[in-house]
């Protein structure tokens, strides 16, 4: 299987440039003395998280082209729908986007305000239903983690975390379906030659961790993973994103659902930065202190909570 370049990634930087935010690196007080912290806060984007990237260049990479699609398709738990949705509304297309049912409505109606067609569908069905919607509409597909245009979107942030500390020592992205952390580690694989990238997932969300322990992908039944409150990392890597994983992780630490709340009540009142629980997990594992020595960075993947449960966290 052919991985993806740092000239690939380079090639996104360019594409995406006019319209996402190069977000800063902000150091955090809250960080322990051995171990530097700073905070790469994707839930500043437009749509409040990193998914952003992605939407962008395979949808630029399509337009590139001279092709005009009828339509832009994607299936999505929350954060890649508000970004295709935004994307496609930037090119003037019409997008039809598969959500499931238990998606936070903070999620949902944010997509459809971006102007799109929301379907909503049972858990561990979107894949299908979106097929169907192709077959009908004719339009492009562009998946949340599975196509190589979207992982060299979601790898910019590598390229701008190099850029801003190029001794870095230490990363900690989310994983789920495993596009961020394959897109970024590439990017830091060639930049950072020191650095120890690490991914993180809920204990109920395992299945990345469990598979590079045995050497394969593993599949963990839908209502497994849907337990974690995370609701952004319920995803299982693709064979691409898993070979990618597979080469550019020196580890996965997994993080209790406690440890999630936790992380995010931290964030809200250390950092004055609001995260939902997928984007807090990294933060919830660098609190674990099982990483080495040195500056570290974790990536705040997106901050869309919903509004009820970010309050329940706080009070807690």
């Amino acid at each position: 299987m052919k991985l993806l370049t740092i000239e690939d990634i380079r090639a996104a930087a360019e594409r995406i440039r006019p319209h996402v935010v190069r977000t800063p690196l902000l150091a955090a007080r809250c960080g322990d003395a051995d171990r530097p912290l700073w905070i790469k806060p994707e839930n500043l984007q437009p749509i409040g998280a990193f998914k952003m990237r992605g939407a962008f260049n395979a949808l630029a990479a399509i337009v590139a082209t001279g092709a005009k699609p009828t339509a832009v398709v994607a299936y999505s738990s929350g954060n890649h729908a508000q970004a295709v949705a935004y994307a496609a509304a930037a090119y003037g297309l019409p997008a039809h986007i598969v959500m499931p049912e238990e998606t936070p409505s903070v999620k949902v109606l944010a997509t459809r305000e971006y102007g799109a067609d929301v379907v909503l569908c049972a858990a561990g069905e979107r894949e299908t239903v979106a097929a169907r919607i192709v077959s009908e509409t004719g339009g492009v597909m562009i998946p949340p983690f599975d196509h190589r245009d979207v992982i060299a979107g979601q790898g910019t942030i590598g390229l701008e975390i190099a850029a801003d500390l190029p001794l870095v020592r230490n990363v900690l992205i989310p994983v789920s379906g495993g596009g961020l952390a394959s897109g970024v580690g590439v990017a830091l694989r060639a930049l950072c030659p020191q650095v120890k990238i690490f991914g993180v997932e809920p204990e109920l969300a395992a299945d990345t961790n469990d598979g590079l322990a045995r050497g394969h992908r593993v599949d963990w039944p839908v209502r497994d993973r849907n337990r974690t409150i995370a609701d952004g990392l319920r995803s299982q890597p693709s064979d691409l994103t898993f070979a990618h994983l597979q080469q550019v992780l020196d580890g996965v630490i997994t993080v209790s659902e406690a440890e999630i709340r936790s992380a995010v009540k931290e964030l809200a009142f250390h950092t004055r930065l609001v995260s939902e629980p997928s984007g807090a997990v990294a933060f919830a594992a660098y609190r674990q202190g099982k990483t080495p020595p040195g500056a570290t960075v974790v990536i705040l993947s997106g901050g869309n909570i919903e509004p009820q449960m970010l309050l329940e966290i706080l009070a807690e």
